[in-house]
């Protein structure tokens, strides 16, 4: 085994680094170092992998030897032990129990749903309105979630949970910084909003599974359907394994599809050609109709456009997880407690298998284009056991908003404010969306 290059800096100057520059610090790691090199930080060791092979071995081959990194150790203050935070024995029960409610025939079944909550929201805008499309994204996902997990429109909820989960979301920076744990039990305002957030968001959830508990039976939803599983045993989830379960689902489900949403929009109105043929796809596909799930499997271009926005702008924009025992990754040395993070955002760009990687092209997403590059050169979704369950919903959902919306709308982006990545937990646009909505 041999040690990968170290960034031979101060501990804690690369977290101020990465703080100050964002994604332009890991970009740089990578052009600078190659495929892998060791920073401390903040009391904490890193080795940042910058290859598809290495990736593959800490997602897939050695994923028994590591735990989920530092970032979602304390979101599981937030979510509980829902299937993006929980470990072990809890986290293979709960995905084996959970999975057959995503198989493709139960996630095409709300297709309708979906398209039908896209349709009222669309109709609510007018042309020549001035919006910030994210936070019309942000509440359009979160009432398909509510329709698709709980069979409610949570109307007077909605702009409530929007407005906590973004309260919550804003707390990220505070994650990295050296004794992070010891700050959120301090009275900070940050701090104290975001213990309000979660605490408003959890009750809401609690009330709604108290409410279908009696009536789980003969509905179709999601959340039912989660009160009717049981494992081998016999026994199904507790009230509070199954808030863990749907606060994860509603909230981590809507956030990163409404993110991939804004992207793709921010992309389509900088690329008018792209715009054209995707909405003369549309025409042909589903003319003036509703979008179904058939559709979708017709939609293939409008597919390729989603696939080439994720690469350019991941909503999960990185990934890290933290060694159990000392091991190795590639043929690097990796000690106990290290966290093994890589990033989308720089794994997405790198022109080792993107010719062009600054362009918007969605034929890199031809069937012959994915299958000549290394499956971890893209992972929007991450992969290996902990692949995201909901990547079925999100390319479902993902293609029918676009339909509903472009079939009526061309999206226009108004000169201020700037938009610009902002990599919170996911990668949310920080100064919003601002734009224009033009008539077809």
């Amino acid at each position: 085994m041999k040690d990968a290059p170290r960034l031979n800096w101060f501990p804690g100057r690369a977290l101020w680094a990465f703080r100050r520059e964002g994604l332009g610090f890991l970009a740089r790691l990578a052009r600078d170092f190659g495929d892998a090199v060791r920073i401390d930080a903040g009391g904490e060791h890193f080795l940042f992998v910058n290859h598809p092979d290495l990736i593959h071995d800490v997602l897939v081959v050695q994923h028994r030897g590591f735990t989920k990194g530092r970032a979602l150790e304390q979101a599981r203050d937030f979510l509980g032990q829902g299937l993006l935070t929980s470990e072990g024995e809890l986290h293979r029960r709960q995905r084996r129990l959970i999975q057959p409610g995503f198989h493709r025939q139960y996630v095409a079944g709300h297709a309708a749903a979906m398209a039908e909550v896209a349709r009222r929201e669309r109709d609510r805008w007018r042309a020549g309105d001035d919006r910030d499309l994210h936070r019309d994204l942000t509440e359009l996902t979160l009432r398909i979630g509510a329709r698709c997990l709980f069979d409610s429109p949570m109307e007077d909820e909605i702009h409530e949970a929007s407005r906590a989960f973004t309260q919550a979301m804003e707390t990220f920076p505070f994650f990295g910084l050296p004794f992070s744990r010891l700050l959120f039990r301090l009275p900070l305002p940050p701090v104290r909003r975001y213990w309000k957030a979660q605490a408003r968001l959890s009750a809401t959830v609690q009330r709604l599974i108290g409410e279908r508990r009696d009536t789980a039976a003969q509905r179709q939803d999601v959340l039912s359907m989660l009160i009717r599983l049981q494992d081998e045993d016999g026994a199904g989830m507790s009230d509070e394994q199954l808030r863990d379960e749907v606060m994860t689902l509603f909230l981590a489900g809507h956030e990163t599809i409404a993110n991939g949403l804004a992207w793709t929009f921010y992309l389509l109105a900088q690329h008018p050609e792209v715009d054209a043929r995707a909405l003369a796809e549309i025409r042909d596909v589903v003319g003036d109709a509703l979008p179904t799930a058939e559709h979708v499997t017709r939609l293939v271009y409008l597919e390729r456009v989603f696939a080439e926005s994720m690469r350019l702008y991941p909503p999960v924009w990185a990934f890290g997880r933290r060694a159990v025992e000392d091991t190795e990754v590639g043929g690097y040395r990796v000690r106990a407690r290290t966290i093994v993070f890589g990033c989308q955002w720089v794994m997405h760009r790198d022109p080792r298998f993107y010719a062009a990687p600054m362009t918007f092209d969605p034929n890199r997403f031809t069937p012959e284009a994915r299958a000549a590059r290394p499956r971890f050169a893209y992972f929007p979704f991450g992969g290996g056991p902990r692949q995201c369950i909901g990547e079925g919903f999100a390319w479902l959902e993902g293609v029918l908003v676009l339909a509903t919306v472009l079939q009526r709308y061309a999206i226009r982006l108004r000169p201020k404010p700037p938009v610009e990545p902002w990599p919170l937990l996911t990668l949310r646009p920080r100064h919003g969306l601002p734009v224009r909505l033009e008539a077809r």
